[in-house]
């Protein structure tokens, strides 16, 4: 089952006053539906097409919204009335197809609207008809209240603006007003002949009005009469009486909650004496806790002012210290560069010095190595020594050289020498 939202009709899950709004918009198509082709473009869940139905050789309803083409197809069954899922800005029929072209409560509900209108001449016949409703934005805007612009609404029109609009696309409009009326009905009970009507300010105040309602056509001609539509539940006295009733139900509700809210307000009463007693001892220790506070801020900004001076003594010590240290880094400097500069000599120095003892020691290891020569000529010069020591006492140990001795001949050994 489809659900009311308040911009759909359901049958049977709307107000009836609701209702007979959009019924009587139907009733006054039909009129004009007998014999004809006819298309209801945002059909809905179908009630309207199958009325016109009734009258009419055959009925197309087409509706954006595929659950309520599927409930109309379960509740509307008619050999000459089918239901088709389509926009109605973009129709799938040819041109001209149509003879009444019905679009009730549609084109404030399009972002494309002048495409809707655009749409609905396309496809009707020559000799056709447009019925076109909408709210009237003035009445519309008023009614609504604190309730404000309704989300589903895209674009709402005056009469003026209305009829301005209809006559871009249709050569003939015709603009009819729709009202709830407080009427009287004298009807016989047994039928006998249609009750005849009068309407005792015949000339209508569009600005007025509840609902727009134009006839429009591709031919000029004079629109249809207008119609006053009793429902069912027209009986408006005993509807008053009824609301009535129910409002003297929800009076003697609202007096029971009154009571309810009085005794409530009673205990609240009392719970709120003493809560202002807890209250009043409360703001007596906040009283004292503000005097602390008080001679804690006094305290704390004495020490502040004291930390400020003291900060101000480090700060001004500090930058004593940093200028003296800028100084000493000054003296450093130059130190270094002095020391740079002495070092660079005594490393000239030491590298005249270095050569030195590098030839002191070349000249050292040359001395040596004379020495060593030398050690070796005299250590050979000695063995040469000994052996010619050797070999002369051998000789003086000889018989031979005795022999001479005292013969007086050859060498007299320490005598010569």
């Amino acid at each position: 089952m489809a659900e009311f939202t308040g911009e759909r009709a359901v049958p049977g899950r709307i107000e009836a006053d609701l209702w007979n709004e959009h019924v009587a918009r139907y009733a006054f198509a039909a009129r004009r539906a007998a014999g004809r082709s006819v298309l209801d473009a945002g059909c809905g869940t179908g009630y309207g097409a199958a009325s016109l139905a009734d009258r009419a050789r055959s009925v197309i309803g087409v509706d954006v919204a595929g659950e309520a083409i599927e409930y109309a197809r379960r509740s509307y069954a008619r050999p000459n009335l089918c239901f088709l899922q389509a926009s109605a800005t973009a129709l799938p029929f040819s041109d001209g197809a149509f003879e009444l072209v019905v679009a009730y409560e549609l084109i404030e509900h399009l972002r494309d609207w002048e495409q809707l209108l655009a749409e609905m001449r396309r496809v009707l016949a020559p000799a056709g008809e447009c019925l076109i409703s909408t709210p009237n934005r003035r009445y519309y805007a008023e009614s609504r209240g604190e309730s404000g612009p309704n989300p589903y609404h895209f674009r709402e029109f005056d009469w003026q603006e209305f009829t301005s609009e209809l006559r871009r696309f249709f050569p003939s409009v015709s603009l009819y007003v729709e009202n709830h009326l407080a009427g009287i009905a004298i009807v016989p009970v047994e039928p006998r002949c249609e009750p005849e009507g009068g309407l005792e300010q015949a000339q209508p105040d569009p600005a007025e009005a509840h609902f727009l309602l134009a006839v429009c056509g591709l031919n000029e001609r004079p629109g249809p009469a207008g119609l006053i539509w009793a429902p069912r539940a027209a009986n408006v006295l005993r509807e008053r009486e009824r609301h009535i009733a129910a409002l003297s139900r929800e009076v003697t509700e609202v007096r029971q909650e009154k009571q309810e809210l009085l005794e409530m307000f009673r205990s609240q009463t009392a719970e709120l004496e003493r809560s202002n007693r807890w209250a009043a001892s409360l703001d007596q220790q906040l009283h004292s806790a503000r005097e602390r506070i008080a001679r804690l801020q006094q305290e704390l900004a004495e020490q502040q002012e004291a930390a400020r001076l003291a900060v101000a003594g480090y700060e001004s010590k500090i930058a004593e210290l940093e200028k003296e240290l800028a100084q000493r880094a000054e003296w450093a400097h130059q130190i270094e560069q002095r020391l740079g500069e002495e070092l660079a000599s005594v490393h000239a120095e030491l590298e005249g010095r270095v050569a030195e003892l590098a030839e002191c020691v070349r000249l050292l290891d040359k001395a040596e190595a004379t020495v060593i020569e030398r050690t070796q000529w005299a250590q050979r010069l000695e063995a040469r020594l000994r052996e010619l020591e050797t070999r002369l006492a051998a000789v003086e140990a000889s018989r031979w050289v005795r022999l001479g001795r005292r013969l007086g001949l050859g060498p007299r050994g320490s005598e010569q020498a």
